[in-house]
């Protein structure tokens, strides 16, 4: 038995079968490459879903943990924190938004965004108006609201009653939005491009139709950048490439290079809503993760990984392009380093045959290969994939 399967003995005991887990035991990693626990190296194109936009173990990321943890790892909210200071100032100035709030995870971001947005709108508007409408096919996080909020029944499947209060509509459909705002609907929530949903990218109209309408019909308009944000698509914030802003805005994933950390900013009219206890979250923002932010946040802007990302996923979507000469390949799309590969059968064997060569590859929406590799990603790493890619096709 080797020593990976040794672990994954072990794991089968004692932790919950929560996931569909690979039999894969990651130990160590750096850039755009992991190695297992017996040594085998693997091209990572998952980044942890869109987490490590970095590359692993980003030595500025790495350096701060460390100068961090010895200092001070957590101290509670009732005070002030500086880097968690900081860090805000930081996002603030690089967005519409004047204010955050800090949690550990994106779930926790949507959560926090639709209490502010209920809030706020009973305030303002009445205790009637607190119906938020959602996209089918949308993905929001794994807490009762998020999954509320999640357009997507087998994520909903088996945790009914749901939350009273969400609608969803077709995706990119801006007439079915407006047929469906109605007299109890405080805000319009959703992602700038679907990711679980199978990497489906809006029409710029449809974008700026939902802001129109928002501001039309006095609705918040939240944009959930949890997996979009922080250069992923080439810009900052995938919204930046429709040119509006929402109101509410989330982040997480890659926000603090690895580690575990979750944002929601907002307009300082909606973030006034929020009072002491109203919202709360005893980790988050606290002094390891706000300074590990700081780093990753500076190092995408100081290392060029905007452009690089608008670089290497133009490169990375013509090889992909390429690949449209097999009978399965349908279809590529995406925005920078966020690209799908649609098929006409499902996707999982291929996922498995890459594993087993070498490549970290992904499945979502049962049909489409996600491509988010770290934003380090380079042109031979790219090649080295398109060629096991390639084989894996061919053999099908």
């Amino acid at each position: 038995m080797s020593l990976s399967q040794e672990w994954i003995a072990r794991a089968d005991r004692v932790i919950m079968k929560t996931y569909g887990r690979y039999p894969i035991v990651p130990v160590r990693g750096q850039g755009c490459e992991l190695w297992d626990a017996d040594g085998r190296r693997y091209l990572d194109f998952l980044a942890g879903v869109a987490v490590n936009n970095l590359g692993h173990c980003h030595p500025k990321v790495v350096a701060a943990l460390q100068q961090q943890a010895a200092n001070l790892i957590h101290c509670s909210n009732y005070y002030h924190v500086p880097s968690q200071i900081e860090l805000a100032e930081l996002l603030c100035s690089l967005c519409f938004a004047d204010q955050a709030f800090f949690c550990n995870s994106g779930a926790e971001a949507n959560e926090a965004a639709i209490k502010l947005a209920r809030k706020f709108s009973r305030e303002k508007y009445g205790a009637e108006r607190y119906e938020i409408i959602t996209a089918a096919d949308s993905f929001h996080g794994r807490t009762m609201a998020t999954v509320s909020a999640t357009g997507q029944e087998k994520v909903q499947r088996f945790f009914d009653p749901l939350l009273h209060g969400f609608k969803h509509v077709p995706f990119n459909d801006l007439e079915a939005l407006r047929a469906t705002v109605g007299p109890q609907t405080c805000a319009v929530l959703l992602e700038p491009i679907q990711g679980e949903g199978g990497i489906n990218v809006p029409s710029v109209d449809y974008m700026r139709g939902v802001r129109q309408l928002c501001d039309e019909r006095q609705l918040l308009l939240i944009f959930d950048e949890v997996q979009t944000g922080l250069g992923r698509t080439g810009k900052l914030f995938a919204h930046e490439h429709f040119d509006i802003a929402p109101d509410i805005m989330t982040l997480a994933k890659a926000l603090a290079g690895g580690a575990p950390i979750g944002t929601m900013l907002a307009r300082a009219e909606v973030a006034a809503a929020f009072t002491p206890g109203t919202h709360g979250s005893t980790f988050g923002g606290n002094p390891l993760m706000t300074t590990a932010a700081l780093a990753a946040v500076r190092a995408i802007l100081e290392e060029g990984l905007l452009e690089r990302a608008q670089a290497m996923g133009s490169y990375l979507q013509e090889r992909l392009a390429s690949l449209q000469r097999f009978p399965c390949v349908r279809e590529v799309r995406g925005i920078g380093l966020m690209v799908g590969l649609n098929l006409t059968i499902p996707g999982a064997e291929i996922v498995n045959q890459g594993h087993a060569r070498g490549v970290l590859l992904n499945c979502t929406h049962d049909t489409v290969l996600r491509f988010v590799p770290p934003l380090v990603v380079t042109r031979e790493q790219i090649d080295e994939m398109i060629g096991i890619l390639e084989r894996i096709l061919a053999e099908i």
